[in-house]
């Protein structure tokens, strides 16, 4: 049962706006900003979500590692692909900004994909494969960050928690969205454990000795300072096949590196060789596909449907009550969300007030009575 208060969705959108507007982004981009933020909220994914804005974004800007200002620029373009640079701006602009581009290419053409260089974070994947969906089509999206995976039988970190994520229109109230990073667990899923006093599970964390480890906090550390490392999807070695996850991170990896000609793997860091922060510069990939140009969207939509209707029908292991397709449990945790606003703990009730009070906002929240 949640015991966290919760802060009504509107409050919490307006103070985010005013937030960033405060720290030189422009409102219209804090705008999108918050939005993307909120999205990972009412999609219950809250590593995503209101616990990363301080830490993730507005400490980023004052540090001088993100750019509050995002000024895109068109590098190569043809009537169905598009290369941008976001000249180290706010990453979740940026991709606004090259979805609405791809969105209308494929209307134009069936397909269009994209790419994105010298970018920041991004917010959740699955914000930009929805854009798509909301028109009816395909969105496909990955994107490298700081190193966090050892290779399978490795325990250095290498690559970002490197998301690969889909979205598919079908004729139900939520459409298919598998959005998940390629690790057992991502680096923010940590911070949320360790913001809220948790251990990370046995599984997902190896050290450098090739011990399991955590103690969340430790980890944390442990991940900047290359002495620990976040195991692929199917954990270490290849008993439950970490190969798999491993080789899913490197594919996402090289498109996002590849596709820009931008960095890869320990150049994304965010720390100079001297120890000093410097702008990550990341990568993302995006692609967008019209089943107008198949044999339609209402086809698709349809089959989609049907095909997640009979996994849920299917039979069920004895003692579970029910089975879910990608996309489900995060409508239905919006759904309980819906009418209540943002859960906050006490730890990031604790940034929104520094923020508030830093920048002079006027805003009172129920978390203070």
């Amino acid at each position: 049962m949640e015991t966290r208060p919760y802060v009504p969705w509107d409050l919490m959108n307006q103070f985010l706006i005013d937030a960033f507007a405060g720290y030189g982004v422009p409102r219209e981009d804090a705008a999108i900003c918050a939005d993307v933020l909120l999205e990972s909220d009412r999609r219950g994914i809250e590593s995503h979500g209101c616990n990363r804005f301080k830490p993730i974004y507005i400490d980023r800007i004052v540090q001088g590692t993100l750019r509050p200002v995002t000024e895109t620029e068109i590098l190569r373009e043809t009537p169905t692909t598009v290369v941008m640079d976001a000249h180290d701006g706010m990453g979740m602009v940026a991709s606004h900004r090259m979805m609405r581009l791809l969105i209308e290419k494929a209307r134009q053409n069936g397909m269009a994909g994209g790419a994105i260089c010298n970018s920041t974070h991004y917010g959740i994947a699955g914000y930009w494969t929805t854009m798509a969906c909301k028109e009816g089509m395909i969105g496909i999206t990955g994107t490298n960050a700081r190193p966090s995976i050892a290779p399978t039988y490795g325990v250095e970190n290498m690559m970002g928690t490197n998301p690969l994520t889909f979205s598919l229109p079908t004729d139900e109230p939520f459409d298919f969205c598998l959005d998940c990073a390629t690790s057992t667990v991502q680096r923010g899923k940590i911070e949320y454990y360790a913001r809220e006093g948790k251990p990370t599970p046995a599984g997902m964390v190896i050290g450098q000795d090739g011990s399991i480890m955590t103690d969340s906090q430790a980890i944390l550390k442990a991940l900047t300072d290359g002495t620990a490392a976040l195991t692929p999807i199917g954990g270490a070695g290849d008993t439950m096949c970490g190969y798999k996850g491993y080789g899913y991170a490197a594919v996402v990896e090289i498109l996002s590196a590849a596709l820009t000609g931008g960095p890869f793997m320990k150049a994304l860091t965010g720390v100079s060789p001297d120890g000093k922060p410097q702008m990550y510069h990341l990568g993302h990939f995006f692609f967008v596909i019209n089943p107008d140009f198949f044999m339609g969207r209402e086809t698709f939509s349809k089959t989609a449907g049907e095909i997640c209707r009979a996994l849920r029908a299917s039979r069920k292991a004895p003692g579970e009550q029910r089975i879910y397709t990608a996309g489900e449990k995060e409508w239905l945790v919006w759904q309980e969300r819906r009418d209540k606003g943002v859960p906050v703990g006490a730890a990031v009730q604790k940034e929104i007030l520094a923020v508030r009070d830093a920048l002079g906002l006027p805003y009172h929240f129920g978390f203070e009575d």
